[in-house]
């Protein structure tokens, strides 16, 4: 085969992937759109394949049912916060994991601030457990910026005897505490609280060094 040939064959393929990103990436935004304003289960798959505009044996190639996408949503959009941070953070010359990671979470909780929506739907839908496995047998890497942070802690400097223990308690630590915090200022204000989240999160990193680390 010519390279003429292989190449118009390179550029139909690529425009092929593409249209499917395309498509998929259509799904999820339309399926955010309405589980964040009719809610998950007034939102049939019918409703997001007419919104997105395309067949519904479309939807059958890239999610399982509604559930499957509301998922791989949380992942998608968990994603864009933390490659947002991560993107703030790559700007900065912050060199110590333990000031990474506050100023990967003052980041998000200031994405949050700004888009309640967005911090409604991913606190009422993620569990690390739901979240852990979409990133495990998600095919998309767009999908899996978010374990980022559990291989800046394990793979840095300092030592964890359980990272993935850590991971877990800092973010169900943020999560439940800001939602109230930012829609409804309880106890107070996200920024009073602020302070206390960061110190929290310092000593839960601080506990589960290991015990040559804590020595050092």
């Amino acid at each position: 085969m010519s390279d003429k040939k292989n190449n118009i064959i390179k550029k139909i393929e690529s425009k092929i992937d593409k249209n499917k990103q395309q498509k998929r990436q259509s799904l999820l935004e339309t399926a955010f759109t309405l589980f964040t304003t009719k809610g998950i289960h007034k939102t049939s798959i019918s409703d997001i394949v007419e919104n997105a505009g395309v067949a519904k044996g479309t939807f059958y190639l890239y999610f399982k049912d509604k559930y499957d996408i509301r998922n791989k949503l949380i992942a998608y959009k968990s994603g864009e916060v933390f490659r947002r941070a991560d993107s703030a953070l790559k700007k900065t010359a912050i060199v110590e994991q333990e000031d990474k990671i506050i100023f990967l979470i003052d980041d998000i909780i200031n994405q949050f601030v700004q888009d309640r929506t967005l911090m409604r739907f991913i606190s009422k839908n993620l569990s690390w457990g739901v979240f852990k496995s979409v990133l495990l047998e998600s095919g998309d890497d767009n999908d899996v910026d978010f374990y980022d942070i559990y291989h800046s802690v394990s793979d840095g400097e300092n030592r964890y005897e359980n990272p993935e223990v850590m991971v877990f308690m800092i973010i169900e630590l943020v999560g439940a505490t800001c939602y109230s915090a930012i829609l409804y200022n309880e106890p107070v204000g996200i920024e009073e609280l602020k302070p206390y989240i960061f110190r929290t999160i310092k000593g839960i990193m601080q506990m589960h060094r290991a015990e040559g680390d804590i020595n050092s």
